[in-house]
């Protein structure tokens, strides 16, 4: 009887804090959102020196319930999974984790409560709670692309750091030490900042050729931004291209979540988990 009761109040809990398909857990998601707006709102006034010397106390002890709620909302999060490391290891697990220590840490270490607005990361939870799942999948079209094209952006970056290397050496040859070109890695790092169209300006050729080669590596920059973009771009439509044996866009999706193995984007009335076999809750 007690292991029903204790499984119950899990399963209960577990559908208020994953899924956002009940009222209570839509409810759960909105307050959570809420709360992360406003502790990223006060870290930003706690850095304001003439708001913080005003309300550091209660910037402070606002910062510290909101760690608390966290941190509570963590440990209820590992509690109410089978598996809690398969949580503690996912990517929301770390944000949550990385989102609640900071406070702790600034005990120790000042200034590391600045981390706080790493909460800003668990916004992403938006898109379940608006059902977004389309623009999800285009999200992970876009991940897919960026994997897909990730051997050739390596070996053009390569490619790019050499060519940065001999031109940044060129430059210290061609310029010397009296116009700022003091050694070649600042050369390099010259060169690197006019490709990358930044200028930052704190180093600049004076003599007719080194002008002459800085006008050429910053049409060059030009050209080396557009590459990586085509390559991204290219894969980025074969990821979109209609895929006879799927159907997976016409599939509605909803926000539950396996209480066993944490997987999500189950088909509705799905009675069982698509990726453990594990059974949902479909009350």
């Amino acid at each position: 009887m007690s292991s029903d009761s204790n499984r119950n109040w899990k399963t209960r809990l577990h559908e208020i804090i994953y899924e956002a398909d009940t009222p209570a857990g839509k409810l759960f998601d909105i307050v959570l959102l809420i709360t992360i707006l406003a502790s990223i709102v006060l870290v930003m006034l706690e850095s304001v020196k003439s708001i913080d010397s005003d309300y550091h106390d209660i910037l402070n002890i606002s910062e510290w319930i909101i760690t608390i709620l966290f941190s509570i909302e963590y440990i209820a999060r590992i509690i109410t999974v089978k598996k809690p490391l398969h949580y503690i290891a996912s990517f929301y697990g770390i944000i949550d984790l990385l989102s609640t220590i900071p406070k702790y840490l600034s005990i120790l270490f000042a200034g590391t409560h600045a981390l706080v607005a790493l909460r800003a990361l668990r916004l992403l939870r938006i898109f379940r709670i608006l059902k977004l799942g389309r623009y999800l999948g285009a999200s992970n079209n876009l991940i897919a692309a960026l994997k897909a094209s990730r051997a050739k952006i390596s070996v053009f970056l390569f490619a790019v750091v050499i060519v940065a290397i001999i031109l940044g050496t060129i430059m210290y040859m061609v310029e010397g030490e009296e116009n700022g070109f003091t050694n070649i890695p600042k050369s390099v790092y010259w060169c690197i900042v006019t490709l990358t169209t930044v200028g930052f300006g704190d180093i600049a050729p004076h003599t007719p050729l080194g002008q002459f080669l800085a006008s050429l590596i910053m049409i060059l920059g030009y050209g080396i931004i557009a590459v990586p973009t085509g390559i991204v771009s290219a894969e980025y439509t074969n990821q979109n291209k209609p895929k006879a044996d799927s159907q997976k866009d016409n599939i509605h999706l909803n926000t539950q979540s396996c209480p066993n193995c944490s997987a999500e984007n189950h088909k509705d009335k799905a009675g069982f988990c698509y990726n453990c076999g594990y059974k949902l809750s479909n009350e």
